[in-house]
């Protein structure tokens, strides 16, 4: 009897390993994604579980942090920069595998106000550094792609001296947002992603494109991923279906 018991529990454990489905057995990819993606990369993984698929594990953060944890040796399997310059940081140290490096998104900078003020920023240059210091100003950190955007518009359009020492930092661009949402700051400057994700403000005014150089977003995988996921998710990312949800969250097409 004691046989026949072990045999049933063994056909049991079988039969349940079989039930299991293929996504479960599958490990999910463990991607670092800008913070400026959140919500839109959301929605994405959501899709790509919807058709048999582990939901990638996302990290959300400022590009600067997660370079640095990559090079501090931490796991993962891809990686999404809000600008090529740190992904270039990492390929410089071989800890992304070149082939797999691609170009995903664009996005706008710009101005926004708290959602109560109806508020048009002039983007003249004397009355451009009058709005822009009349109170604190959101920006993300020197390091983060966000932060060195904004710094390179107000530099290009010769208002960058009167601006910076009413400058406020956000380690990241959401942080930079929620300076704004909380009125902590009557203005900020962030991704156009950003403003349209948050009912809480409302877009006071658009950089010019040629002010600061193009916003895009690489991907690449991570050269110490061994994960089989990981590249057919970035894949997905780049393909029409995950395209044209990026775009419905307001980024353009990569440049």
């Amino acid at each position: 009897m004691l046989k026949a018991m072990t045999r049933r529990a063994l056909l049991v454990a079988i039969g349940a390993a079989i039930a299991v489905p293929a996504a479960a057995q599958r490990r999910p990819p463990l991607v670092l994604a800008a913070a400026s993606l959140q919500g839109s990369l959301d929605a994405v993984a959501d899709a790509w579980a919807r058709q048999g698929h582990p939901r990638p594990v996302i990290s959300y953060a400022a590009s600067s942090a997660l370079a640095r944890q990559v090079e501090a040796g931490g796991s993962a399997d891809l990686f999404l920069s809000a600008d090529q310059a740190w992904m270039d940081a990492l390929a410089a140290k071989r800890l992304i595998v070149p082939a797999s490096r691609a170009t995903l998104l664009g996005n706008r900078l710009v101005i926004v106000a708290p959602a109560t003020r109806d508020v048009r920023i002039p983007l003249a240059p004397a009355a451009l550094a009058r709005a822009l210091s009349a109170g604190p100003l959101a920006m993300a950190d020197a390091p983060v792609p966000a932060g060195r955007y904004g710094e390179a518009a107000l530099r290009a359009l010769g208002v960058w001296q009167q601006v910076a020492p009413h400058v406020v930092r956000g380690d990241s661009v959401r942080a930079a947002l929620t300076l704004v949402e909380r009125g902590a700051a009557p203005l900020g400057i962030v991704y156009a992603t950003d403003a349209q994700a948050s009912p809480r403000v409302r877009i006071a005014g658009v950089f010019p494109a040629r002010s600061h150089p193009p916003i895009t977003y690489p991907v690449a995988r991570l050269a110490t991923s061994s994960n089989p996921e990981a590249e057919a998710f970035r894949r997905y990312l780049l393909g029409g279906t995950a395209q044209a949800i990026f775009r419905r969250y307001g980024f353009t097409a990569a440049r």
